[in-house]
């Protein structure tokens, strides 16, 4: 009676959440276009975009009196300042960000007309009924500035006068708050001046915000040169790792979650690091955001940032291996100075043993998995002293750092441990270690069972897992042994997952009963749902999710949670997102360095996917997936040399693949 109460609450609240009514549209050039109509209400919104040495969060949209708003708010994370901690970024907000005009001796204020983006924010408005401006926003790839290009059109039939005051403002900040002494933040109009615009005439400028140590001389920067430098990391995104499916907004919220996975990477003194971002984390690494999420999508993407950054990642942890197997720190903060470690031990020793494994098998260089494995070793070692009598590993949190109870023992912990023992046995079989590779299954197969018989349960109804011991309301991490291929309870965690207990029209709970949402958790969710072969139900809330980040209120990426943070688009969960594909809809699984099982299940309505030019084990090829009449799918992969290999997948059993 209960579950058949649950089930009419199901049906009505579906067919209410999956109605949805969209701000913005995809457009032409590969983004998205937000056409603002006359009267319309307030609405503003924020997007991140970063480059080498730079991040900013442009906050943008239309006020109550229908002017344009931009507002830019800039972290240097280079500039280090003091104390030089996680959040020891030199920030800044400049709210004069409209520069005046004047047009026929009378000053304008902007209308917007429409806002675009595609890693570069676009803004057309209005400054009268027939001048038009155009603005171009987005950070230098490997300056320290962030760009605003701008364009005036006089789309009338009469000659105006333009006057745009020139400025060069330059703040010094104070020299005891910086680890480099004080810091020069120079906000510069290039080309003001006054202008006689015939009818089709366009007069250009632009407004540059940069930051450099006061012992450093002020760079003189050119906006074409930046715009095209942005626009080639883009170009270049845009051909790799491409998805293509029936669904075009599928299609484009994978591409857009490339670019913010992949722009979020630092320049710094200890080479590159992947960061959050955020307005709070860079220059910095975390054990989740970094080794466990997206390090092993880098090898996919090819991106040869993102593969170093990972790298790099791994590499700084390692500085933290010890002989009293103290827990390795949560981060590594400061370009890799130093560290956080304030919530204890996270399960960090899973998450990075579980990244480091998947990184090394998809990026296939046997020399680099071989400086990787005393670190995976190690946190193997780490883990079997943590082991309890009931054969499950203790932790003192999870990655919510104790934002929700997690006990002593929790499944995530315990989840990962056992994923990085079965993608560890794979890279030691990869690397002659045989009876390393067959201890890692052992001890993964009797974890499986320990995990079972300590989490396993009922729960508000449903025959899942209790995320800690005492555990009495459901959790959105219940996913994850999905996503580890452990299916003992699919179809009852299925519907946990996307019971009204969880699942909002914006979000997955974190916890039956809250009002928070954290995305990371929707995604492995639904990674793991793919992975189960639960296609067409979970791409039913895929699509719904990806078409509410994407062409929502709030665009066009993954976030981070609610209410904590105002939906922050940390770059960490995009790469999430793309592996809900790769690693859920393909079902890409490493398993050497040249070798990997996939099955890709079809959803009903598609004929074919495909990917194109994915970059791991040392290769370029394409996966494309075609339904068969009589039943099953034909895989096709294609390397860059032409050579083509035919599979059949019969919807159960996975392919295995050597390049």
């Amino acid at each position: 009676m209960i579950k058949r109460y649950i089930l009419v609450i199901f049906l009505f609240y579906w067919s209410n959440s999956f109605a949805q009514q969209y701000r913005w549209n995809l457009n032409k050039e590969k983004g998205i276009e937000w056409t603002i109509g006359k009267n319309i209400a307030k609405h503003l919104d924020h997007v991140e975009m970063s480059g080498r040495l730079v991040s900013v969060i442009v906050t943008y949209g239309i006020d109550s009196l229908q002017h344009a708003v931009i507002h830019k708010s800039v972290v240097f994370p280079m500039l280090r300042t003091i104390p030089n901690d996680t959040r020891g970024s030199l920030h800044s907000d400049f709210e004069q960000s409209i520069t005046p005009i004047m047009i026929n001796g009378s000053a304008v204020t902007e209308s917007p007309v429409s806002f675009s983006f595609n890693g570069i924010l676009h803004m057309v408005s209005t400054a009268g009924r027939d001048i038009s401006i155009e603005h171009n926003i987005f950070p230098s790839f490997d300056k320290a500035a962030v760009i605003e290009q701008c364009v005036i059109s006089n789309k009338s039939k009469e000659a105006v006068e333009i006057s745009i005051s020139g400025w060069d403002h330059k703040d010094t900040t104070d020299a005891a708050k910086g680890v480099y002494g004080a810091y020069v933040l120079e906000s510069k109009l290039y080309g003001g001046g006054k202008a006689r615009l015939l009818p089709g005439g366009k007069y250009t400028y632009s407004v540059i915000i940069s930051g450099y140590k006061i012992c450093e001389q002020s760079y003189y920067y050119s906006a074409n040169y930046e715009h095209l430098k942005r626009m080639d990391f883009l170009k270049e995104l845009n051909h790799e790792l491409v998805l293509k499916t029936p669904d075009d907004t599928l299609n484009a919220m994978f591409n857009f979650s490339k670019i913010r996975a992949s722009e979020s990477i630092y320049d710094t003194k200890n080479g590159l690091m992947h960061g959050p971002g955020g307005g709070s984390y860079y220059a910095a690494i975390w054990a989740n955001d970094e080794a466990e999420y997206v390090n092993p999508f880098f090898p996919f993407l090819g991106n040869g940032a993102g593969n170093e950054s990972a790298m790099n990642a791994f590499r700084l942890f390692a500085g933290y291996m010890n002989s009293n197997f103290n827990p390795i720190p949560s981060s590594i903060t400061a370009e890799g100075t130093g560290f956080w470690a304030g919530a204890g031990d996270r399960g960090d020793q899973a998450m990075i043993a579980y990244g480091a494994s998947r990184f090394a098998l998809a990026y296939g260089d046997t020399s680099e998995a071989e400086k990787l494995w005393p670190l995976i070793n190690w946190c193997f070692q780490y883990l079997e002293k943590k082991k309890t009598p009931k054969g499950v590993i203790a932790s003192d949190a999870d990655e919510l750092e104790g934002r929700f109870p997690a006990g002593k023992v929790n499944l995530s912990t315990n989840v990962l441990a056992y994923g990085a023992m079965i993608s560890a046995s794979h890279l030691a079989a990869a690397l002659g270690k045989g009876d390393a590779a067959q201890d890692l299954k052992q001890r993964a197969a009797a974890l499986k069972i320990a995990i079972d018989k300590y989490f396993g349960g009922k729960v508000q109804g449903f025959d899942t897992y209790r995320y800690y011991y005492s555990n009495t309301t459901l959790r959105s991490w219940i996913g994850l042994p999905l996503v580890m291929g452990i299916f003992d309870r699919k179809q009852e965690t299925l519907k946990a997952l996307y019971s009204p207990f969880l699942w909002t029209k914006d979000g997955m709970l974190t916890e039956s009963g809250s009002s928070t949402y954290w995305d990371r958790a929707l995604l492995y969710a639904l990674r793991g749902s793919f992975y189960a072969g639960a296609t067409d139900s979970t791409l039913k809330y895929l699509k719904y999710y990806s078409g509410k980040r994407l062409l929502g209120e709030h665009v066009p990426y993954a976030i981070e949670a609610w209410p904590e943070g105002d939906q922050r688009q940390l770059s960490a969960e995009s790469g999430l997102y793309c592996r809900c594909i790769t690693e859920g809809l393909f079902g890409l699984q490493p398993t050497g360095f040249n070798s990997f099982s996939v099955s890709p299940y079809l959803p009903k309505g598609w004929n074919e996917m495909t990917l194109e030019h994915v970059k791991a084990f040392n290769n370029d090829f394409t996966i494309r997936v075609l339904r068969i009449k009589n039943g099953g799918e034909k895989i096709i992969i294609e390397d860059s040399s032409g050579k083509i290999k035919t599979y059949f997948f019969d919807g159960k059993t996975p392919v295995d693949v050597s390049l």
